[in-house]
């Protein structure tokens, strides 16, 4: 299947393709067929190890495996459940994957994924800042704060003053070719979503995501514990490329982080691999 992502308009969110049964296909095969869709990620949907796990999901971006991804997380599961999956618990569908277990829940037409946990966060370097300033086009001190948000693929975030400078951004990933970073900046009060991301990824061959679920995790996850975004809030993605992504960053009590939206399968069939 292929699944659009974070959009309830056709075709404005962000697509993956998924591939139902990954049995039996190599690495070498995964990875192939991933640089051939083009699209942001690919995935492969394989029985569980683990016993509490409903399927077991590996996600290859053009260039290289992710240990963890959101969109296609999400993407995943509708398919699965379309597929004929059947969770173990109603209602709560748990992935395995290289970055662990991560829990999915569903209801009428939504999905969100719990936030895995980070395993890398403080500062980013000052120089590494610095290079992400000159990338960007913009001055050092337009740079509000900044984070690493890593929660498997390498993330760091640059936070700006407001979301007209993250949408006015005309980067320059040949200077940062091995970055993983997004920048995001906060809309006036009012607004129908409190933030803009952006999100680039050249070091596994996408320049641009559309949306992205796993930065819009981790920073929620820092956004939310510092208190500089509310236990709730919506953002924005995808508008310099076309798309109209809307992701949903909710903090539970217990300081659990969920990102969902909609996750819409809009093509059914079958590949030869």
């Amino acid at each position: 299947m292929q699944v659009d992502v974070f959009s309830t308009t056709s075709f404005l969110g962000n697509p993956v393709a998924v591939v139902l049964d990954g049995t039996d296909v190599t690495d070498q095969e995964m990875q192939r067929l991933a640089r051939w869709t083009n699209l942001s990620e690919t995935t492969f949907i394989l029985p569980a190890t683990a016993p509490e796990a409903d399927y077991r999901l590996r996600i290859f971006a053009p260039g290289g495996e992710l240990p963890f991804a959101g969109h296609p997380t999400l993407g995943s599961a509708r398919a699965w459940l379309e597929g004929g999956g059947t969770p173990q618990h109603p209602g709560h569908i748990v992935q395995e994957c290289a970055a662990g277990l991560v829990s999915v829940r569903h209801g009428e037409g939504t999905l969100s994924f719990a936030a895995p946990p980070l395993v890398r966060d403080g500062p980013l370097e000052e120089d590494f800042v610095g290079q992400i300033a000159v990338a960007f086009g913009i001055n050092r001190d337009r740079v509000l704060t900044h984070q690493w948000v890593d929660n498997g693929p390498g993330w760091a975030v640059v936070q700006l003053p407001t979301a007209e400078e993250v949408l006015a951004l005309e980067p320059d990933l040949s200077l940062i070719p091995a970055a993983m970073v997004g920048a995001i900046g906060a809309y006036p009060d009012g607004s129908g979503h409190a933030f803009e991301m952006r999100t680039f990824a050249p070091r596994v061959g996408v320049a641009e995501d559309p949306a992205c679920g796993s930065m819009n995790a981790s920073v929620g996850q820092w956004l939310t514990a510092t208190s500089a975004a509310p236990c709730t809030y919506r953002v924005s993605q995808g508008t310099r490329v076309g798309r109209a992504a809307t992701i949903e960053v909710t903090a539970d009590a217990d300081g659990t982080v969920w990102v969902g939206g909609a996750a819409t399968a809009y093509i059914r069939g079958t590949i030869t691999l």
